[in-house]
């Protein structure tokens, strides 16, 4: 077990920085902690961990490795995860002034399944994710490492994200951040939908341009 302590530390300092560096959670998991309860905050991240868990299913599978190949399949990918995160920035873009609440019994009412959902479904349907767990398991994690171990290393991914994104909640749900950012927190808010704007054009021009390279090919 210890020959594979070298492998895991590998593997959890790429996913420090990948978790720590902007993205389609983060945005979310900022919209939820500044205009939701702490409780539905942590609930959402609660869900982009158990997003985590679909990723790594299908890494395990090497169902992964399929999708990557698959120029269709990906795109297909793409395309649902681009309209997905554009719905939600409609929802941020139509933030108002004052509509950012600074008390927790401010907000406006979500479910709790509403809330792990929105978690779960801006993880699951995220394609860098894929190519960061395909890439993951296909190049840093060896084909002998035990099945058992990778699902260990999967498994602490999953609860890794979900802690850290309790943190970011914790932190913006503090009374004493909200009061901060109640005056321009509807500007906050477009930023955000203005950032996942920016990533859904991202997400559907890489799969148009990546479509239309098989036929430029063709041609020389």
């Amino acid at each position: 077990m210890h020959s594979y302590w070298p492998e895991f530390l590998t593997v959890a300092i790429v996913h420090l920085l990948a978790v720590a560096s902007p993205g389609p959670d983060f945005a979310v998991m900022i919209r939820q902690a500044l205009c939701q309860s702490r409780r539905n905050a942590l609930l959402t991240a609660t869900g982009i961990g158990a997003g985590i868990l679909v990723h790594v299913t299908y890494s395990l599978l090497g169902i992964g490795l399929i999708i990557q190949q698959s120029l269709v399949l990906f795109s297909i990918l793409k395309v649902v995860g681009a309209l997905y995160l554009t719905w939600i920035a409609i929802q941020c873009l139509r933030s108002k002034a004052g509509s950012l609440p600074v008390d927790a019994g401010d907000a406006r009412p979500q479910s709790g399944f509403a809330a792990i959902r929105l978690g779960f479904l801006t993880n699951a349907l995220n394609p860098k994710a894929t190519l960061f767990f395909v890439s993951l398991f296909s190049v840093l994690i060896s084909p002998d490492t035990p099945i058992a171990i990778q699902t260990a290393y999967g498994l602490y991914i999953a609860l890794a994200t979900g802690l850290w994104f309790a943190m970011v909640a914790s932190f913006f749900t503090l009374p004493r951040v909200r009061r901060g950012f109640s005056r321009f927190g509807h500007w906050l808010d477009r930023m955000m939908g203005g950032i996942l704007v920016l990533l859904a054009g991202q997400l559907l021009f890489s799969t148009v341009s990546g479509a239309s390279e098989p036929a430029l090919s063709t041609k020389h």
